[in-house]
């Protein structure tokens, strides 16, 4: 098995500028909180058109994210073994198809289904974007573009809920759903016409299933990958509680429409946006440790908020954007550095540790969107114990396993 040292490998040469690799990333990224942002505002829509039980409401948003995680595992070593290119094309091919058959679905379940090819799909965009990061840089200045990647992830983000709103409010649930396609499409033709391969030296036994194994035993038991892995994992823990259940709690509860929910959402990506911005400039003074530890703060401190509130009887739209706003801000800082430093040990088993650390964010949130279906039923605080218990969690694995890394 080849050795998974960084020492075993050199860094290839720089052959996209930061600017065109900061704005790949962000448009392959940006895929994710495209099929879930968009999305959000029509969800509720979508559950009184098709007649659909909260439980399989939910289902529609865990069965993508359980598909994304798993087929990461395929797609992670499937790129390092015949490149990062060809699988972009494929799978942002099925993915356009697959988001088209969602806007299409007659049926509760055939919308899960669709759903859930729409995540197998995803996870190439993802799973490569993260992989080509390392294969073009070390990890602290990876960190760096992957803030300047986010920020402009955010901007998606920032349209995203609005416009998704704003569609689904004039057009219908469906109309939001072609949206998705219609990125997936337009993401599609900007790889094919301006991404070269990022890979140089293509790894031959990276899907023979010993060496994969071996590969992910050692990746797995990493401290480095255990850290920033468990980091990235309980932040998104926190968001996927905001994606999978903010559209039930501003509209059903707090009586938003469509459109200023979706507004309400873009806020919220406006204080992501701030964090990514601040991540470039602390990583630079304080390293990636020193950053998030101190956005772990802005972390705990939405967390704390927003439970404090729901359990004081506080029910209005600003005590639960508000904290929200905090716990987005935070994780604009611990996202970059995370997926960042979760790869950076395995420059020649870059898309299987990307795989395996994407395995495990997905299932959090999986987990994170069943409970939501059985708990979210008409009250706020389920929902604000969510993030304060995803924000709690978070700061511990910044303040705890991250500080004791060696450091870079």
């Amino acid at each position: 098995m080849p050795s998974l040292s960084p020492a075993a490998a050199t860094v290839p040469p720089r052959r996209v500028s930061h600017a065109l690799a900061a704005l790949a990333l962000a448009l392959l990224l940006g895929l994710q909180p495209i099929s879930t942002d968009v999305y959000l505002p029509a969800l509720p829509m979508l559950t009184r058109a098709l007649g659909a039980p909260m439980p399989l409401a939910q289902l529609t948003m865990s069965a993508l994210i359980l598909a994304f995680g798993i087929a990461q595992l395929f797609w992670g070593p499937v790129c390092d073994r015949i490149g990062r290119r060809p699988v972009l094309l494929w799978g942002l091919a099925l993915y356009t198809l697959a988001s088209a058959g969602c806007a299409l679905a007659g049926s509760i379940e055939t919308l899960i289904i669709g759903r859930a090819l729409q995540g197998a799909c995803l996870a190439a965009a993802v799973v490569v974007a993260r992989a080509m990061l390392r294969d073009l840089y070390e990890p602290h200045e990876g960190a760096r573009v992957m803030a300047l990647a986010l920020s402009g992830l955010a901007v998606i983000a920032i349209a995203g809920p609005a416009l998704g709103g704003l569609v689904a409010a004039t057009w219908g649930w469906r109309a939001a759903l072609t949206l998705v396609a219609l990125a997936g499409a337009a993401t599609l033709a900007f790889v094919a016409l301006r991404l070269p391969e990022t890979l140089l030296q293509k790894n031959p036994h990276a899907t023979a299933l010993a060496s994969l194994f071996a590969a992910w035993w050692q990746i797995g038991r990493h401290p480095t990958f255990i850290a920033w892995t468990l980091l990235t994992a309980c932040s998104y823990g926190g968001l996927f509680v905001v994606l999978a259940g903010s559209s039930f709690v501003y509209m059903d509860m707090l009586g938003l429409s469509a459109a200023a929910y979706g507004g309400a959402m873009a806020t919220g990506s406006v204080s992501y946006l701030a964090g990514t911005v601040v991540c470039r400039r602390w990583i630079a003074r304080f390293g990636m440790a020193g950053t998030v530890k101190r956005g772990a703060v802005f972390t705990l401190a939405g967390g704390a908020l927003i439970v404090g509130l729901a359990l004081a009887g506080v029910h209005a739209v600003w005590a639960v954007l508000l904290p929200q706003w905090l716990f987005a801000f935070g994780h604009g800082m611990h996202q970059p550095c995370s997926q960042a430093g979760a790869v950076g040990p395995f420059p020649r088993s870059a898309g299987a540790a990307s795989a395996l650390a994407g395995f495990v964010l997905a299932l959090t949130a999986f987990c994170v969107g069943r409970w939501l279906g059985t708990a979210l039923a008409g009250e706020v605080l389920p929902y604000a114990l969510g993030i304060g218990f995803w924000a709690l969690l978070t700061s511990i694995v910044a303040w705890t396993l991250v500080q004791r890394l060696p450091k870079a």
